[in-house]
This record gives C-alpha cells, structure tokens and sequence, in this order.
C-alpha cells in the first residue's frame, strides 16, 4: 500500500508526516524507517522510527533509492512502513513519469512483503498524474 501526500512547499507536509509516524508507533509492532532528504525531523520522533538522512547515501535517482529500500528490507524483515519525505529532493528529479514508476513499485514491492509507504511530494496536487491520484 501506499499513500501519496502532495501540496506545495511549506503547506504542512512533514508535520503530518511526522504525526503519521507517531501514531504508527504507538500502534505497529514492527519496524518503522523514515528517509528524509536531509536530517531534519530526528529528534522530534521515538525511538521506534529509524531516521535516515538520503543524502548520507547519495541516493540521487529512483534506481538507487529502490535498490536502498530493497537492502534496507533484506536486511531487516520486520520493517512494517516506510515513510519518504521529500520524494523528489532525494531522488533529484520531478519527471512524471518516472515518479509514477516509482509508485508503482513501491506499491507492488510492498503488497509482496507487507510493508505500507507513506510518501510526500512537493507540487500542487492539481499537476497529479493518473497514478498519482491512485494514492493520494
């Protein structure tokens, strides 16, 4: 499953995100792990979400992030959600068409190992693709 939250920039994206991530952990008994494009919300969440700063890795395009997700999940399967924020800072590219790959992928990735995404993007929600509506 996924979920696609998507308004423009300093339209309280990450403070819902943030607030999502708190209610899972006082509710999910797995593990929670949290991608940011740069480490901002660390010390504002428990203990149960595992903060990563993207750009600790260089995960600079969609290949590379999937390819984290997957090793992060071989090597931990209690992961239960994934929360991105800040899909496009990460991955340094607003293409369309490769965001609705990317969504596609995590959505198939994670109906195959049980894990729920949670991902924001900043844009006006109006600029959403087909597939982008699908997990809004």
């Amino acid at each position: 499953m996924v979920r696609l939250i998507m308004s423009g920039k300093g339209e309280g994206k990450t403070k819902q995100l943030m607030d999502m991530m708190t209610s899972a952990a006082e509710t999910e008994s797995g593990c929670m792990v949290c991608i940011e494009a740069t480490q901002s919300m660390g010390f504002n969440l428990r203990h149960q979400t595992r903060m990563i700063d993207a750009g600790e890795y260089q995960l600079g395009s969609f290949e590379a992030l999937r390819g984290f997700i997957s090793g992060l999940y071989a090597g931990n399967y209690d992961i239960s959600q994934i929360f991105i924020d800040n899909l496009c800072a990460i991955v340094k590219s607003e293409d369309t068409n490769l965001i609705d790959h990317f969504l596609v992928w995590m959505d198939t990735f994670g109906e195959s190992c049980n894990i729920k995404f949670v991902v924001t993007i900043s844009a006006d929600p109006e600029s959403a693709t087909d597939v982008m509506r699908k997990f809004m």
